[in-house]
């Protein structure tokens, strides 16, 4: 299990005695998240699988169960849209979030629980834990961490991981 606490919008990742900084969303955390707010939520996340680009990076060591990524898969965001907060395949009708990007952030992604089970229409989608802007500039809601301290908490965390995301 780890536990991040925040500040503003960069945050501490703990597992054991290691500790990582790790960027959060732009407006902080918050307990009722909305799409779009920009927020990471507050809560204990499970971590369901690891997505990477093969074409960038090897296939990440960790217990969790993993999958490449490919230049077609996205993220449905639209609330209204009977895919919400699942993967799909890009070109998709409503809004999607791609994947396979150009900047990355997502070749080592960490899809967590949030929102999934069941999903509630405006309550943020595509939560994910993933590599880090320089700087560790704010993300739109995620989790991001340097992608060398990425693989080695991966690395480390069991099967049955979760994350404990704490508000301010």
């Amino acid at each position: 299990m780890s536990a991040l606490s925040s500040g503003a919008c960069l945050g501490m990742l703990a597992l054991g005695g290691m500790r990582f900084p790790c960027a959060l969303g732009r407006t902080g955390c918050r307990v009722r998240k909305r799409e779009g707010d920009g927020a990471t939520p507050v809560g204990l996340w499970r971590l369901r699988v690891v997505l990477y680009r093969p074409d960038r990076v090897q296939r990440p060591r960790t217990h969790l169960p993993v999958q490449a990524i490919r230049p077609c898969d996205g993220w449905c965001d639209a609330p209204a849209d009977r895919n919400y907060n699942r993967p799909v395949h890009l070109p998709y009708p409503a809004s999607a979030e791609r994947l396979w990007r150009t900047d990355g952030l997502y070749d080592i992604v960490v899809v967590l629980d949030y929102n999934d089970r069941p999903r509630v229409r405006g309550r943020g989608s595509a939560i994910f834990m993933h590599v880090a802007k320089p700087g560790y500039a704010p993300t739109e809601g995620c989790i991001a961490l340097a992608r060398p301290y990425l693989s080695r908490l991966l690395e480390r965390m069991g099967s049955r991981a979760t994350l404990a995301v704490r508000g301010p």
